[in-house]
């Protein structure tokens, strides 16, 4: 099996095992986009704990890119900061934007790296950064939110 191979059947593997899929309670930000180009949605949820991804969630249709795509993103925020998450989102962008000419970080990206060979159709970049986008969108809402909140509590004790 050559690399192509194995990549086509990691987006495969996420496709038909969605994983974190299904919109699931505690949330601070609900977010819906849609790729206009080709029909694709997904909805997606956040949950902070503190500065803590505590969990992310989501209902999507679409093309076994974008799903997959969601899926290997929900498996790589959890637990992480919202700064190592955004960063994340920032690597993701950029192997996407490089036409499948960089070399990207396994380690951080980790089955996101199958995703290279997406990366040389410029069709189908927009596919797999919807959920990315997604959740970049839910954690800047959430974040408002919870600043919004700790305003008015500062406000109410003062």
């Amino acid at each position: 099996m050559d690399v192509e191979e194995m990549y086509q059947e990691i987006i495969l593997d996420h496709y038909r095992a969605k994983h974190f899929s299904g919109l699931r309670d505690p949330y601070e930000a609900e977010v819906h986009h849609v790729n206009p180009s080709c029909g694709d949605e997904v909805t997606l949820r956040v949950h902070l704990d503190g500065d803590t991804i505590g969990d992310v969630s989501y209902s999507g249709v679409g093309c076994s890119i974008s799903q997959a795509s969601t899926s290997v993103m929900a498996g790589l925020v959890r637990d992480k900061t919202v700064d190592q998450t955004l960063a994340l989102h920032d690597e993701f962008l950029e192997m996407m934007q490089s036409q499948g000419n960089i070399e990207p970080n396994e380690d951080d990206l980790e089955d996101g790296i199958a995703f290279l060979g997406v990366a040389k159709f410029p069709a189908r970049v927009k596919c797999a950064l919807l959920g990315w986008s997604a959740f970049k969108d839910a954690v800047i809402r959430a974040q408002s939110e919870k600043a919004l909140r700790e305003k008015t509590t500062d406000e109410k004790v003062s």
